[in-house]
């Protein structure tokens, strides 16, 4: 039997409307630290309607998991799904943007560029936990029965549209949510639950306006054309899709496109004035720095080596790790996603793409690797060190290597 307060609490927990529940889930949020938290009724978005046909245009490329039915409706993903709750996390760093980091050349080591979502702890995690926390203060304050299901890029649905139908922001013209104050560099994250919540908007009021205008920075800023028209992504031109997604061997028509990336591509926001230095805020949490790796000396203290982090790192690095160094460097980290292969893969191709003077000892330790690699055993990673070779000897950097 509940105590005289626990049965006071219960009682005035069932008798809230669905808008002070809405109140107090967004409140909750902020508690837990995201940035910002919207509702919005679960059903069809226009915008999820168009989905069957931009997969039909082979936009999708090798992600069979977009092609789940229930991503058309949260409906499908829980039964008598009402409300999803959508949260939002920045994880805008202090360190410089990609387009602020020259690319090595000369005598300098060269250095490959891992997007700033991947920098620090798994996203995936950390937003998750908050999820959970909200989502456990949900069962504690709301006495009614209800189903949840919590998701970070996991499930069957299109954050970023329920976003913005939840008041978050508009959807940009290369295709990621804006936030007039916060930008664009948000983990979404979301709950689907059978709670009837009251949605942020109100009923006759539209979505954030879309305050891209006449810009075109991102679509002209995109190395290797991966937008058709504004507001259009085609994955299979994307380097994100291409570092991370691609299992297989990348297009060689692509690959000098695509610099010196190794996971991930930040370009089309870096450009974006909505995420002007002056203008973004930043992070308050330390686990999406960029990861730097620690070395021990002779006498057994750690010290950071350069080039060991994860910001700009050295691609000689990358590229020569095994699978067992690579599953200790990323464990908690975003970056596994792409897997080991995919990761050597990937500095390779940057490899082959980057400026090494002859006479450097850069350039002597590149040949060596590049050549072991083209050797190796795993087929994927020997054609893509082979045209690394090749690509360099184009240059005029190394002399001609055989195919």
């Amino acid at each position: 039997m509940l105590d005289g307060f626990a049965q006071a609490l219960a009682e005035a927990s069932w008798g809230m409307t669905p808008a002070q529940r809405t109140k107090w889930v967004c409140g909750q949020a902020r508690v837990q630290g995201f940035d910002l938290c919207g509702v919005v009724e679960a059903g069809v978005y226009d915008e999820l309607e168009r989905l069957p046909e931009w997969i039909g245009r082979g936009y999708a490329g090798e992600m069979n998991y977009l092609r789940d039915a229930r991503r058309g409706d949260p409906r499908q993903v829980l039964n008598g799904a009402r409300s999803v709750i959508v949260t939002a996390l920045n994880y805008n760093t202090r360190a410089p943007y990609s387009t602020e980091v020259p690319a090595s050349s000369g005598d300098e080591a060269p250095r490959g560029w891992v997007s700033c979502y991947a920098w620090g702890d798994d996203y995936h995690e950390v937003v998750g936990k908050k999820l959970d926390a909200l989502l456990r203060g949900m069962r504690a304050e709301f006495a009614e029965p209800f189903e949840a299901r919590a998701y970070v890029d996991t499930g069957p649905i299109v954050e970023r549209v329920a976003a913005k139908h939840a008041g978050l922001g508009w959807l940009a013209k290369n295709t990621c949510l804006i936030n007039e104050h916060a930008g664009s560099w948000l983990f979404l994250g979301v709950i689907i639950t059978t709670l009837e919540l009251a949605p942020t908007l109100a009923p006759e009021e539209p979505p954030a306006a879309d305050l891209c205008g006449n810009c075109r920075l991102c679509l002209d800023a995109c190395p290797t054309q991966a937008f058709p028209a504004p507001y259009v992504l085609d994955a299979t031109r994307c380097i994100s899709y291409l570092t991370i997604e691609l299992r297989g061997a990348i297009p060689e028509e692509l690959r000098p496109a695509m610099g010196r990336a190794v996971i991930g591509c930040d370009i089309c926001q870096d450009v974006c004035p909505w995420n002007s230095p002056r203008r973004a805020p930043v992070t308050r949490l330390a686990a999406f720095e960029p990861r730097q790796f620690a070395a021990i000396d002779e006498d057994g203290k750690a010290k950071i080596e350069n080039g060991k982090s994860l910001l700009a790192p050295e691609l000689e690095w990358l590229a020569s790790l095994t699978q067992e160094d690579f599953s200790g460097v990323f464990r908690g980290s975003a970056v596994k996603r792409a897997k080991w292969r995919g990761l050597v893969r990937n500095a390779c191709v940057a490899l082959g793409n980057s400026s090494i003077a002859r006479d450097s000892g850069a350039y002597r330790r590149a040949l060596l690797l590049l050549s072991r690699l083209a050797d190796a055993d795993d087929a994927l990673i020997a054609e893509h060190a082979r045209w690394a070779l090749a690509r360099l000897a184009l240059q005029g950097l190394l002399p001609s290597a055989p195919l």
